[in-house]
């Protein structure tokens, strides 16, 4: 099949930095008739690592993404065993699975946003470790799996919580997604999990942490004064709200805002900042080494 007009490929790329990668990717492009549409580059002097995202018209190119990405092997290759890379195609929609509890703010605003097609995705199920979400999520002809989780103080509590996590990550894997978005999913993901799931699972946290654990943060800082409230939206790893960070943006209070005032527009920042952070993440802006994020906007 012919690519359309406004089908893109995307290539992302990560090396140890050196001299001559841009001209390499460049010329080879070049040599094959690619039309770049995009191109950022970043390179980072704390780590010495190379960073680049290239976006190309599908249609420039006398192959398909398949072949694209066998001959861009070879350039990957001569950039050295550590280069990190990818190929993808826009034509090609990307899968998200997200997971929920109770709160509804955020997956109210993805499922809004998926619907009016502002998200570059295929949502294929919603997990939810309640099922009180179960019928907005089915409203929207999205199916919705109930996994249920032990209450704490079960005297099989740790072998229970094993068996759920058992059954909700068979039924992750069972759509293959290259998203996993946590959108209020309050529960803790296993290292082993945090493992199989790198570099796609996303969650969203207020940004008092570590100032304000535990329950009700935003009434934390309430009584504390403050006059900042923000979000932070992360890759997940077992370190709990420590992964790469993806996106991130805050606003102002004063003393005028009450605490439900502050819990509103905090509800409001996670809202925006998952959705940015899930838009970069299926559109290829997010580079990763280690701990360490390049975003392409």
């Amino acid at each position: 099949m012919d690519a359309t007009a406004d089908q893109r490929y995307v290539i992302t790329l990560s090396c140890p930095d050196t001299t001559g990668i841009v001209a390499r990717i460049a010329g080879f492009l070049a040599d094959a008739g690619g039309w770049i549409t995009e191109a950022g580059y970043h390179s980072d002097p704390d780590t010495g690592w190379f960073f680049t995202r290239q976006v190309v018209r599908a249609d420039s190119l006398p192959y398909g993404v398949d072949e694209l990405r066998d001959r861009f092997a070879e350039v990957a290759a001569e950039l050295g065993g550590q280069t990190d890379w990818t190929v993808t195609d826009t034509a090609v929609p990307k899968r998200a699975v997200l997971l929920v509890t109770k709160e509804p703010h955020c997956l109210h605003d993805l499922l809004g946003r998926v619907a009016a097609g502002e998200l570059p995705v295929q949502l294929d199920a919603v997990i939810g470790n309640h099922d009180e979400l179960g019928g907005i999520v089915r409203a929207h002809g999205v199916p919705f799996h109930h996994v249920e989780f032990p209450p704490p103080g079960n005297v099989r509590y740790a072998v229970e919580k094993e068996k759920a996590f058992d059954e909700l990550s068979g039924l992750v894997e069972g759509y293959d997604p290259d998203a996993i978005v946590l959108a209020r999913f309050m529960q803790i993901l296993p290292a082993q999990v945090c493992r199989a799931w790198a570099g796609r699972a996303l969650n969203i946290h207020h940004s008092f942490l570590p100032s304000f654990v535990g329950a009700r943060p935003y009434h934390q800082a309430y009584a504390r004064g403050v006059k900042l409230i923000g979000a932070t939206c992360h890759y997940v790893t077992p370190d709990l709200d420590a992964g790469p960070i993806i996106e991130q943006d805050v606003i102002r209070v004063d003393h005028s805002d009450t605490a439900s005032d502050m819990v509103r527009r905090g509800r409001d920042i996670e809202r925006l900042v998952l959705a940015r952070g899930l838009r970069w993440h299926l559109e290829d802006r997010v580079l990763v080494h280690g701990n360490k994020t390049v975003v392409f906007r």
